[in-house]
């Protein structure tokens, strides 16, 4: 599994004349020359995960979430939604919440992200019921998942939890009288959506272009 990074071009700055009218720059030219152009195209911030699913939720319809996944497609993004959907990829971790302190850093300041993670998750799931890393000990791993938890940001961490027992799939919880008292998941994510938005077929590959 790799995970595709961008790196910004350096911005020559231009510095010319000589102190007289002729050799003078224009400030307004001088502005243009040393400035980038603004790219609408370019991002300034990665956003987090949990914000990209966020907006899968709210979005009002199938086309709507499908264009922000196919818009926010990343390594790690897909790699958490064959965790969660696909029925042959199941969890090594114990279910429920696992015993870790959330890490109360604000955005974009100390904390890691799930996006640059995705190379490690392997280690916590099991393929067709066999473990993806047989060499690694129980208490190891959930030493490993709890130390990864704890340096998310809290949102992508509880993101994370949701992912590992599966509960992406939107779900009403509801009362004995039928009342919805509470909710869970993504409103709308689901396994024709991601394929169509990720180009898998029937068994979670990439369909061949």
């Amino acid at each position: 599994m790799a995970i595709i990074t961008t790196k910004n071009s350096e911005v020559p700055i231009i510095e010319g004349g000589d102190g007289g009218i002729q050799g003078a720059v224009d400030t307004s030219v001088a502005e243009r020359l040393s400035s980038p152009t603004p790219n609408p195209n370019i991002k300034v911030r990665e956003p987090l995960l949990s914000e990209i699913l966020d907006r899968v939720h709210r979005a009002k319809n199938k086309p709507e979430k499908i264009q922000i996944l196919k818009e926010e497609k990343c390594e790690a993004l897909q790699q958490i939604c064959q965790w969660a959907f696909n029925p042959t990829i199941t969890s090594a971790l114990p279910f429920g919440k696992p015993p870790y302190i959330e890490n109360e850093a604000p955005e974009g300041t100390e904390h890691t992200l799930l996006r640059t993670e995705g190379d490690g998750l392997w280690h916590f799931v099991k393929v067709n019921d066999k473990p993806a890393d047989p060499n690694i000990q129980r208490t190891v791993m959930e030493r490993m998942f709890i130390r990864l938890l704890e340096g998310l940001h809290k949102d992508e961490a509880e993101l994370l939890c949701a992912v590992k027992d599966k509960k992406l799939a939107y779900k009403e919880i509801k009362d004995k009288k039928g009342k919805v008292t509470s909710t869970e998941g993504i409103k709308g994510l689901s396994i024709p959506v991601l394929q169509e938005a990720f180009n898998w077929d029937e068994n979670f590959k990439k369909k061949d272009v």
